[in-house]
């Protein structure tokens, strides 16, 4: 495996493969209970690869994914691109404190077909040995509010 880039090593706290469960909420949906597993991963470029994949927790029917890049930057902020199979792709930003990431979007755009995404807000954070995972988001022309929480354990 190649060696971590310098610049990743704000990020290494996250790298391996996690595995746990969340909860979902939004006025235009049904509660819902959900299995996740994330993983980050390096080449030995300037940026850490992210995986995601829920799962109905009663069903084990596939609910979401995304995939994308954290990108470190020399400043202590951290820049995260992604794309959604639904249609929607996002560009956030925000800063790296310890073992704690908070990112807002500058940018989330949808295919024609895309529910409607305005805006979101992301965290990660390590707390002990579990990794803690939530996004607020703006969609459906409702204001950003909270939509997603999980928490994960480390795998390998």
């Amino acid at each position: 495996m190649a060696e971590l880039h310098p610049a990743c090593a704000p990020l290494a706290f996250l790298l391996g493969t996690w595995q746990g469960a969340g909860t979902g909420v939004y006025p235009t949906i049904e509660d819902f209970s959900y299995a996740e597993e994330v993983s980050f991963t390096h080449v030995g470029k300037p940026f850490v690869a992210y995986v995601q994949k829920t799962k109905d927790a009663g069903t084990g029917l596939p609910l979401h994914s995304e995939a994308g890049f954290l990108r470190p930057q020399p400043d202590g902020r951290v820049e995260l691109v992604l794309a959604q199979p639904s249609g929607v792709a996002e560009v956030l930003e925000g800063t790296v404190e310890g073992r704690d990431i908070q990112l807002s979007s500058t940018a989330v755009l949808g295919t024609d077909s895309a529910k409607p995404v305005a805006a979101t807000e992301r965290r990660l954070w390590v707390d002990g040995e579990v990794l803690h995972s939530s996004v607020a988001m703006a969609a459906m022309g409702l204001e950003i509010q909270h939509h997603v929480v999980s928490e994960m354990y480390r795998l390998s």
